[in-house]
């Protein structure tokens, strides 16, 4: 065996190849261990990747691309209502964004989603006639609620949006 991998030894003199090889402070190159070591050796060592962040159209594509991609399992929830759910193209932006300064990346996706959704998806069972339901990127970022469409028993559309107000709000009259 090569006497650059044979670098640590244990009390009783036997010696453990590769011992703390691929820290790059402690170890070797990883060619040369590649080249030197036993595979089945190599293949038992931890290996440790840095990976870029994902960027802003990685992302909306994560959430919209894949068969089981974020936003077609919560369109799928909402058919189970009978209602569709439409995400503007601004707001999927917005819920990249959001990721991204988390810095959680892909993972943070669907519970930046759930956050968004859940009080609609326990509302929507109460309300009557809702049709659709709209995410604009002001939702995302909190500053309004979700545009409910609702359907007229005369067949037309009718739409109410929900926005959030608090107390100062109802006391200046606005």
């Amino acid at each position: 065996m090569h006497r650059n991998l044979v670098r640590h030894t244990r009390p009783d003199n036997r010696r453990w190849p590769a011992q703390g090889a691929i820290c790059p402070r402690k170890g070797f190159p990883e060619p040369h261990l590649l080249k030197y070591a036993h595979p089945r050796i190599v293949g038992r060592l931890p290996v440790v990747a840095t990976l870029e962040d994902l960027d802003e159209p990685s992302l909306k594509l994560i959430l919209t691309q894949p068969k089981n991609a974020l936003v077609k399992q919560y369109q799928r929830l909402f058919e189970m209502e009978s209602i569709d759910l439409t995400l503007a193209e601004e707001a999927l932006g917005a819920i990249a964004r959001k990721a991204i300064d988390r810095k959680t990346g892909a993972r943070g996706l669907r519970s930046i989603m759930e956050g968004i959704l859940l009080d609609t998806m326990f509302d929507l069972p109460s309300l009557e006639g809702v049709e659709e339901v709209v995410i604009s990127k002001e939702v995302v970022e909190g500053t309004a609620r979700p545009l409910y469409i609702y359907s007229d028993r005369a067949g037309r559309r009718a739409t109410r949006a929900h926005r959030r107000t608090s107390l100062a709000t109802r006391r200046r009259g606005e």
